[in-house]
């Protein structure tokens, strides 16, 4: 098999679709190919890694042991793949040729080549999401903001840049003394990604030490998102905090989302249907990085308990240490995984699910940096009537509780999801 046919072969791993053309012809250089008989084992569990196994011919089995919890099994075929699994360097399930089988090894020394790099993952770039959140003045109280080619998007306008807009766009309106200090949100419609959003800032009230604004954010003269924010000038007053930051690992003893998602992606205990669907997802470029605590199994048809904690930080250091920067920056973040939570204990394989966002609250209650390390504590207290409700605390890594926030998102099970703009009930 030459050079050109195993780059075609390798262009239809969806591991490996987000590569260039010359990343594809390097790795068909380094591979090794591998033959196996029918009961041969290609793997074993708790072997050393070698590196990431590409099915070419053939089909194998990934078993597992005795008395596992799931007990579902699962059959690789042609264009599969599979190497280290979450938890560690070494494989996670015993991996058996089912009939005569050829593979090709791409050994871990090489893995560099698998690695796509963008502009918001590095430190020496620009933030990627203070560029989400420029706004266009265009009058005294009106801006508009963009959805930009490089920014997440999820078929839709993505809720926390809504969020964050609409917070950037009522600090504009604000005298520097005066802070955000909390918001309320409604979602109401579903943004368009390619067309401008236009955001109306209404003053309510200005006073000596509070100040309050509306946000009415609008798309094709329809209003798709309102946001209401109290900012103060800064004061001094009683102090004590009851809450606890949770124990957990340093994020610097954590993998990056992407690196996380690399190794689900490569996890042979993980359907082969959902494995292809983080490749999908991993080629989007999140501007925040995050560093989940407590990596596990759990797909989105697999059921988890309602709650979760990560570390967050913007990607890249912001150009500014003004609060009102960092807070809209923090605003961006917090609407990625909040109360989708809720679904946890109800998934189940074959099930899809329709959750959008109703209405997003935030309390700041100190000083923060969104460039800092921030740990982000989810739990859901209920589901109950297609409502999934969660609150959420971030603490900054002093252990001082800094945001408190409440979110409650509409929930339904549906065969298909296929956003468009319109209503969203």
């Amino acid at each position: 098999m030459n050079t050109e046919s195993v780059v075609e072969f390798l262009g239809n791993v969806p591991l490996l679709q987000r590569l260039p053309s010359s990343s594809l012809k390097r790795i068909a250089e380094v591979v090794v190919f591998k033959r196996y008989e029918r009961g041969d084992y290609v793997v074993r569990k708790n072997q050393d890694v070698d590196g990431v196994y590409f099915l070419l011919e053939g089909q194998a089995q990934v078993l597992r042991s005795a008395g596992e919890e799931d007990s579902q099994q699962f059959l690789l075929k042609r264009f599969d793949f599979f190497g280290p699994g979450i938890f560690g360097d070494v494989y996670s399930a015993d991996v058996v040729a089912v009939s005569e089988l050829t593979c090709l090894l791409f050994m871990s020394d090489h893995r560099a080549l698998l690695e796509t790099k963008s502009v918001s993952d590095s430190d020496n770039q620009p933030c990627l999401v203070e560029h989400i959140l420029y706004l266009e003045p265009l009058d005294l109280n009106v801006f508009r903001g963009f959805t930009p080619p490089n920014a997440p998007t999820y078929g839709k306008v993505y809720g926390g840049q809504l969020v964050g807009q609409a917070l950037a766009a009522a600090s504009k309106t604000v005298e520097n003394m005066k802070i955000v200090h909390n918001l309320h949100s409604y979602f109401l419609l579903v943004g368009e990604i390619n067309i401008p959003i236009i955001f109306e800032v209404i003053r309510l009230r200005d006073g000596n030490n509070f100040a309050t604004r509306r946000v009415d954010a609008r798309q094709k003269g329809k209003t798709i998102f309102i946001l209401f924010a109290s900012f103060q000038r800064k004061q001094q007053g009683f102090i004590h905090q009851e809450s606890i930051m949770p124990h957990t690992p340093a994020p610097e003893m954590l993998l990056p989302r992407e690196e996380m998602l690399e190794r689900r992606i490569t996890d042979p205990l993980l359907p082969r249907d959902y494995r292809n669907k983080v490749a999908i997802e991993i080629n989007a470029s999140f501007p925040i990085d995050i560093r989940f605590c407590e990596p596990n199994y759990s797909t989105e048809q697999t059921k988890s308990p309602p709650r979760l904690k990560y570390w967050f930080r913007a990607k890249g250091k912001l150009s500014d240490a003004d609060q009102a920067l960092h807070r809209c920056v923090v605003a961006y973040a917090s609407d990625l995984i909040f109360a989708s939570i809720s679904l946890n204990p109800h998934r189940r394989e074959g099930m899809s699910v329709a959750a959008l966002s109703l209405d997003h609250s935030m309390w700041f209650h100190r000083p923060l940096r969104a460039d800092d390390w921030l740990l982000f504590v989810i739990v859901s207290p209920i589901a109950s009537e297609s409502r999934g409700f969660a609150t959420g605390k971030m603490f900054n890594r002093k252990g001082e509780l800094v945001v408190s926030l409440t979110q409650e998102a509409v929930l339904r099970e549906a065969v298909t999801i296929k956003p468009s703009f319109g209503a969203k009930l």
